[in-house]
């Protein structure tokens, strides 16, 4: 906590800055962030058509979101596929700026679920570090293994199933980047898989027997950035962790929290069990399958090292001795869906990171903001969210 009180002042621009023009500009560049959203996916000679028809989608969405919010899964309206982007590329590729997106950065800041219904199009975002993220994962997974990707016998079946909503969604949306691999067999057998243009992979499967286990989770992290953890309620009414794919945890280990429950998973996080864990419990229960949603989280970190971060490993009471300016945002946008069939719930976690030097040359009141909430909000939780 020292180095960040100490610096605040000096990496921060004066933090008196008004409080109504600092509300004034994030509430206008969040407007800007949303109205760029989808067009930013695409070239910028996309038609207005387009934009249009996105826009109709998000309206879809949150009223397919509350609609079933209200009337629960019995008259759930199915959640549409996305918009394909014909034109995507990886070279001008980037995803929502997830400063703005969800009000990643509240004030007055305290702890809430903060979620918001998600958009079709907005499942599994692509950003040009894309092959990065790639390479980084495989090699987090073969030298971890069970650390972070793992699968309870009870999970099995779901990561099949997610393993198939993942390639239905990424060939739908993205279909410069992978084609879907549906076709018949000379002896009348249905198959079914992916081929990844950018890695070159092919994997294919009988049609409705997709890999499952830890096998379909392997798959899934050749497909996307997105980490994947996974949990279900179990016969005592209560959530517990199951299974995933947590290649970029930052702060903890799969292996320390598969098979806990939420209660146990979130004893370090402050006021969490005391405040929120009855209401997302009961949020996640009640989920539609047909109205996901997502939010966004948000810490201090030393390095880009997504796996585990430094600062995480240093003894209680140690000091990080960084120069603010080099210090990094991390912010991990977690999109919640509850799978269909076995209705396992899925957060799909997209961390990305910042150094503050760059935030502030590029949005010089957000550290203004960081450090009014550093400053002001419960020292508990500024201790957890700055290690």
């Amino acid at each position: 906590m020292e180095h960040i009180e100490g610096a605040s002042h000096s990496l921060y621009i004066d933090v008196t800055v008004g409080l109504v023009l600092l509300v004034l500009f994030y509430a206008w560049r969040a407007g800007k962030e949303q109205r760029k959203t989808e067009e930013s996916h695409s070239t910028p000679s996309s038609p207005p058509t387009e934009k249009e028809g996105l826009s109709a989608i998000q309206h879809i969405a949150n009223s397919i979101y509350h609609a079933n919010k209200a009337q629960g899964e019995v008259t759930s309206a199915p959640f549409p596929l996305p918009e394909p982007l014909p034109d995507f590329s990886l070279e001008t590729a980037r995803t929502r700026d997830y400063v703005y997106v969800n009000k990643t950065l509240r004030y007055p800041y305290y702890q809430t679920m903060a979620h918001q219904p998600l958009s079709p199009n907005n499942w599994i975002e692509i950003s040009a570090s894309y092959q990065w993220y790639l390479g980084e994962k495989k090699r987090v997974v073969e030298e971890q293994g069970k650390k972070v990707i793992d699968s309870l016998p009870e999970n099995d079946a779901a990561c099949g199933e997610l393993l198939e909503m993942v390639v239905e969604f990424m060939a739908t949306r993205y279909p410069t980047l992978f084609d879907r691999l549906l076709e018949t067999t000379q002896d009348g057998k249905e198959l079914d898989g992916v081929f990844s243009h950018v890695t070159k992979e092919r994997y294919q499967w009988v049609k409705g027997c997709p890999p499952e286990g830890v096998e379909g989770l392997k798959i899934i992290s050749r497909l996307t950035e997105n980490d994947f953890l996974m949990a279900r309620e179990r016969d005592d009414g209560h959530i517990y962790f199951v299974g995933g794919l947590v290649a970029f945890p930052g702060f903890y280990l799969l292996s320390e929290k598969i098979g806990k429950s939420m209660y146990d998973v979130h004893v370090p996080v402050p006021q969490f069990n005391q405040k929120l864990l009855v209401s997302v419990e009961r949020t996640l229960k009640r989920m539609d399958p047909n109205a996901p949603f997502e939010r966004s989280s948000w810490e201090i970190v030393d390095d880009n090292n997504l796996f585990f971060h430094n600062i995480a490993q240093l003894p209680e009471g140690g000091k990080c001795t960084i120069d603010p300016g080099d210090l990094y945002l991390r912010i991990d946008r977690q999109a919640f869906r509850k799978l269909p069939r076995s209705k396992v719930i899925t957060f799909a976690v997209h961390p990305l990171i910042k150094k503050m030097r760059d935030i502030r040359e590029d949005s010089p009141l957000v550290p203004a903001l960081l450090a009014k909430i550093h400053e002001e909000s419960s020292k508990d939780l500024m201790d957890y969210k700055v290690e």
